[in-house]
């Protein structure tokens, strides 16, 4: 076994391993607004088979991937498949599914797995090996060439992708300790009339006989005379009838901006008020990198080494332009005439219905290959 006896322990959505600010990461608001833009862009991805041989390119070409890739498990379909893959990974820098194969060695279902800890072991016969706890007890011990496996931060361990948990902890204690001061002093607010802004720093004991002497002193009824002086210890302000005290969160923002800056977006892309030009350097940035990932571990994952050889090979690629203005969805046209793209593809993008006939490609009639005499070409 050797050093083949990585652990790594995962993010489960439960109160587990990060008490300081109240358990699991999805629990957090802030961190699903972080990842939501690219779980949901990684699910509106198009799995497709591809078959590049002597003749041809051919697009789905056996039944049993195509059905696969689109309906991977009784339990959700494969947009749902790849979004909970990339919420695990995004909160992980891990995501694994198990391959279920039929006799004959053939993939024929994929199942998420929710765990909570994995270690990489390896058999008697050196074969590598993943052992899963899962959330209620059990463990699954299968093959690591049975799993599909997914990691960011690929850095620090020969299999795993590196935990967020050392990264994260700071930012989120910083906001779950703003959070708190802004609920408590929104409750305060209801009771509290005067707030008292010490110069130096007290301990507790001593701001309480400091806060005792300024009642004593200034809001009893003792108070003779409607005169009063100015202590120098400590300024006083007044928090009038129907205002609201809540601190000023500087810190909160800042960690804010930094938890999105390590998620990959920020806030026109959390709230969707990206421009095209924006939403395209985000997409280069987060979701190209994750889905040429998952086309080679799928590829590797599904297919033999023989069949690999034979061309076969399983892309994710973005078909949804509707982030695109108007203007460059009109301009697509001319990838149309120039049998780029079929009419039916760029009515999708347009939102429109398909038309009957409207997935054969076509070319204008003035257009012919460069060595053609009938267009024109060189020798014409």
């Amino acid at each position: 076994m050797g050093g083949d006896q990585w652990v790594i322990k995962l993010i489960a959505d439960r109160s587990d391993g990060f008490s300081p600010w109240g358990g699991s990461l999805f629990n957090s608001d802030i961190i699903r607004a972080a990842i939501r833009p690219k779980v949901k862009a990684i699910g509106k991805l198009s799995a497709l088979h591809i078959r590049e041989g002597p003749d041809g390119l051919k697009v789905n070409p056996e039944p049993y991937m195509r059905i696969l890739l689109e309906d991977p498990n009784p339990y959700c379909s494969g947009q749902m498949f790849r979004e909970k893959m990339a919420t695990q990974l995004a909160l992980n820098n891990n995501a694994f599914a198990l391959i279920y194969r039929d006799e004959n060695g053939y993939p024929m279902q994929l199942y998420p797995i929710n765990a909570t800890q994995v270690q990489a072991i390896r058999s008697e016969k050196a074969e590598l090996l993943l052992k899963f706890w899962l959330p209620r007890g059990q463990t699954l011990t299968v093959p690591y060439a049975d799993v599909i496996h997914l990691r960011d931060d690929y850095n620090d361990n020969d299999l795993f992708g590196s935990a967020k948990a050392d990264a994260l902890k700071p930012l989120m204690e910083i906001i779950n300790a703003s959070d708190q001061s802004i609920v408590n002093a929104v409750k305060n607010s209801s009771v509290v009339r005067w707030i008292l802004k010490f110069k130096a720093t007290l301990k507790k004991e001593d701001r309480d006989i400091q806060v005792k002497e300024f009642v004593d002193s200034y809001l009893s009824a003792n108070a003779e005379g409607g005169v009063v002086a100015q202590d120098p210890r400590y300024d006083v302000e007044e928090v009038k009838a129907g205002q609201q005290y809540v601190p000023s969160t500087p810190q909160q923002e800042k960690a804010i901006q930094r938890l999105y800056s390590f998620f990959g977006v920020n806030d026109k892309i959390v709230q969707a008020k990206y421009t095209e030009d924006e939403w395209l350097a985000f997409y280069e940035a987060e979701v190209e990198p994750l889905a040429q990932q998952m086309s080679e571990e799928y590829t590797r994952k599904l297919f033999s080494r023989r069949e690999r050889g034979f061309g076969n090979r399983i892309s994710f690629g973005g078909t949804d332009l509707s982030f695109a203005s108007m203007q460059t969805k009109l301009s697509l046209m001319q990838m149309v005439d120039r049998g780029a793209m079929t009419a039916n593809e760029w009515r999708r993008v347009m939102n429109l219905p398909p038309i009957e006939g409207g997935d054969v490609a076509v070319r204008r009639l003035d257009m012919a290959p460069v060595d053609s005499q009938e267009g024109g070409g060189k020798n014409a």
